[in-house]
């Protein structure tokens, strides 16, 4: 349903869209949790251990494409408040043109490199091949990730964000299922699990399509309308690149971690993709009232509404505050059990390792909660250099100390290099945002 932000109580606003992407969000993150519990209690450690080693690879990809969308996404919903709809439609092909050429291109690229990346990652000789086989046909599915993204973006930036929830809801459950069918009673391996998750990605982005053609007059685009508009193309690259090289700082971050990983063993290893699945889980909500922050900005930049801005700022941070209070409480109460999940039980140093990680970080997920309100709100605002100046400063930190900190202090490191990191972006951005506000008032 099509959601005007510029009018209406802020709180309510903020609330109802960041809901559904919040449990979009995690819908996404739960059939690839599922993968990892049913691969690591089904297929075995080894398994468990090569689905972490090309999450990273993966994860770059799917932010880089995610990056592009979002980048489209805050100017379809300018676009959307200044009530300009023949623009709406013109980005919205232009997204969708430049999508075609540039995720066959990834695909075939990953497809290509896929073993020398994982040896540069010092990937153990003992999973390195089915790291490969698992990474190539998850690029296999890179056009639909991009497809479903593009057009998701485009209904949340006119206020819709229920319905790209509804078709990953039931994509992720088909997933789950096919994974506990294919892999857990019928015993097949790990390209059972990279099948199903390429599967649940298709069927994702073609109901989205066929809902907008049914559903949404103000998206659907006519034959005669598919034309690449080369100024805004100029603008989408602009905004999109940077937010895409923003987005992918993080899993190149943790791409460069795996590297420091890698070499303290297969249970560390399994144990740093198992925390990576919670992490993300935790850091799901605090991302997606950041995205409810940047369409509300946007969609009331291009009304040129200032004071509504400031207010649903403020409202948005409280929001993550009071979402970290929640998410501390639980992970200190039921990181054992947790960690449980992936693993039989008797790998009890896998959730020894996992347990003490989550023990500390569960104090740290307050940070990334401010930093993604301060990115939601450059990114309405069409400020994306500082969004990657902010994501890089943080990688970089997290990275260099991660290598620090790991040899003597092993996973827990891990926890603390990500604190230091988050910390040092808080003080770039903060002073910037009110330089900011102060040079370039509505």
């Amino acid at each position: 349903m099509v959601k005007n932000m510029t009018e209406g109580g802020i709180a309510g606003h903020l609330i109802s869209y960041s809901i559904p992407l919040i449990l979009g969000n995690l819908f996404q993150l739960t059939y690839n949790a599922v993968d990892s519990i049913i691969v690591g209690r089904f297929i075995g450690r080894d398994a468990l251990a090569a689905v972490g080693t090309a999450s990273p690879v993966m994860n770059i990809i799917i932010l880089g494409i995610s990056g592009i969308c979002i980048g489209a996404s805050v100017l379809m919903s300018n676009f959307f408040g200044a009530g300009k709809e023949d623009l709406i439609k013109r980005e919205l092909a232009t997204t969708a043109i430049f999508g075609v050429y540039f995720s066959l291109a990834v695909a075939a690229l990953g497809i290509l490199f896929a073993p020398p990346l994982m040896r540069a990652l010092q990937v153990p000789e003992e999973i390195l091949d089915l790291s490969v086989v698992y990474l190539r046909i998850i690029f296999l599915g890179a056009p639909f990730t991009y497809f479903y993204n593009a057009v998701s973006s485009a209904l949340k930036s006119v206020g819709d964000s229920q319905t790209p929830l509804k078709f990953l809801a039931f994509c992720s459950v088909l997933n789950g299922l096919l994974d506990v069918i294919f892999i857990g009673v019928l015993g097949f391996g790990i390209l059972c699990s990279a099948m199903t998750t390429v599967i649940a990605e298709a069927l994702s982005a073609i109901l989205c399509i066929v809902y907008v053609y049914r559903k949404i007059p103000l998206l659907q685009l006519k034959p005669g309308e598919f034309r690449m508009d080369k100024a805004l193309l100029s603008q989408t690259l602009q905004y999109g690149s940077i937010t895409a090289l923003q987005q992918s700082c993080q899993p190149i971050g943790k791409l460069l971690i795996q590297g420091a990983v890698n070499p303290l063993g297969v249970d560390v290893i399994a144990a740093f993709n198992a925390v990576n699945r919670v992490d993300d889980y935790a850091f799901t909500p605090e991302q997606s009232i950041s995205n409810g922050i940047t369409t509300f900005v946007a969609q009331n930049a291009g009304a040129k509404k200032p004071e509504r801005i400031r207010r649903g700022f403020k409202i948005g941070l409280f929001l993550e505050f009071g979402y970290w209070i929640c998410i501390c409480l639980f992970t200190l109460c039921f990181r054992k059990p947790i960690m449980g999940l992936f693993v039989t039980g008797s790998d009890t140093a896998v959730v020894a390792l996992g347990s003490a990680y989550l023990g500390i970080m569960a104090f740290f997920y307050l940070f990334p909660g401010f930093t993604n309100g301060m990115q939601g709100y450059f990114r309405g605002r069409k400020d994306m250099k500082i969004t990657l100046v902010g994501t890089v400063t943080q990688t970089s930190l997290r990275v260099i100390f991660v290598y620090l900190l790991t040899p003597s202090m092993g996973l827990p490191g891990v926890a603390f290099a990500c604190a230091i990191g988050w910390s040092v972006m808080l003080l770039v951005e903060i002073p910037y945002y009110f330089y900011f506000n102060k040079k370039h008032p509505l």
